[in-house]
C-alpha cells in the first residue's frame, strides 16, 4: 500500500495545502474534461506529478490492484445489450474514458500520500477549515491514514491463514464469507484497542501541530491549481 516515504523531492517540500489544492483542482478538471484530448493533457500532468514525487506507477498499480478489475469491467459490461442481445463496441468508449480518469486521479492522490505525513495533512485541514468541523475532519483523516494499512495487514493475514489451511479448495462464496467475517471481527477488535489507546494517551483535540508556511516553491503549485479550477469552471459554463 502507498504510504509516506521520507524524501527531499520537490513534492516533499511543498506545503500540504498547496498539494491538496492541486489534488482538488486536478479531480475537478478530470471530471470536466472527459474527451481523449483533455485526458491526454491530464495524463501528462499526472506523469509530471508522479515524477516530482518519485512515485513508481508500477507501485501504484500494485497498491490499487483491487479496484482495477472494476475499472476494466465497466467498459466491457457497457458493450452488452440485453434487448435485443448484441455487442456494441461504441458503448464502451465513455466508460473506458471514465475509468481512465479515475486512474489519473488515483496517481495524483498517491503522490500526495507518498510525500505528506499524517500530521501535515491534519494540520493543513485544521488550518483550512475553521472551528470544530476542521478539527473533526483533521482527526478523521489522520485516523484513516493510520488505520487503513493496519486493516489491510489484518485482511492479508486472514487470507494467508485460510490458504495455509487449504481454504483455497473451498467454494468461492464460503471463502468470501470466512474472510469477511474474520476480517470484520479483527477490525472491530482493532477499533476497540484504538479507542482504549486514545483514552490511555489522553487524546487531545488540539495537539501541537507542525507549522505550515507557504513559500515561493508553492507558487507554481497554487498557480497550477488555479488554472485547473478555472479550466473546469469554464468547461462547466
Amino acid at each position: 500500500m502507498i504510504g509516506y516515504v521520507p524524501g527531499s523531492t520537490v513534492a516533499h517540500r511543498l506545503d500540504p495545502r498547496a498539494k491538496i489544492a492541486v489534488q482538488v483542482a486536478f479531480a475537478a478538471a478530470a471530471f470536466a474534461y472527459t474527451t481523449p484530448r483533455g485526458l491526454a493533457v491530464l495524463s501528462v500532468l499526472a506523469l509530471a506529478v508522479a515524477r516530482l514525487a518519485s512515485l513508481s506507477l508500477a507501485g501504484v498499480v500494485r497498491s490499487f490492484r483491487v479496484i482495477l478489475p472494476f475499472l476494466v469491467a465497466a467498459p466491457l459490461v457497457a458493450t452488452i445489450e440485453l434487448s435485443p442481445p448484441a455487442i456494441d463496441p461504441g458503448a464502451a468508449v465513455y466508460p473506458a474514458l471514465s475509468s481512465y480518469r479515475v486512474l489519473l486521479v488515483v496517481v495524483v492522490s498517491a503522490a500526495y500520500v507518498r510525500t505528506t505525513t499524517v500530521r501535515e495533512s491534519r494540520a493543513a485541514i485544521q488550518r483550512t477549515v475553521p472551528g470544530r468541523p476542521g478539527v473533526f475532519l483533521g482527526v478523521g483523516v489522520s485516523l484513516v491514514f493510520r488505520f487503513l494499512p493496519v486493516l489491510r495487514r489484518e485482511i492479508t493475514a486472514v487470507r494467508e491463514a485460510s490458504a495455509a489451511r487449504l481454504g483455497t479448495e473451498r467454494p468461492l462464496v464460503d471463502r468470501i464469507e470466512r474472510v469477511a467475517v474474520a476480517g470484520a471481527t479483527r477490525t472491530l477488535g482493532r477499533a476497540d484497542r484504538l479507542s482504549t489507546a486514545l483514552s490511555a494517551r489522553c487524546f487531545a483535540w488540539n495537539p501541537t501541530l507542525p507549522r505550515l508556511t507557504l513559500t515561493r516553491i508553492d507558487a507554481p503549485a497554487l498557480a497550477l491549481a488555479g488554472a485547473l479550477l478555472a479550466a473546469a469552471l469554464f468547461r462547466a459554463v
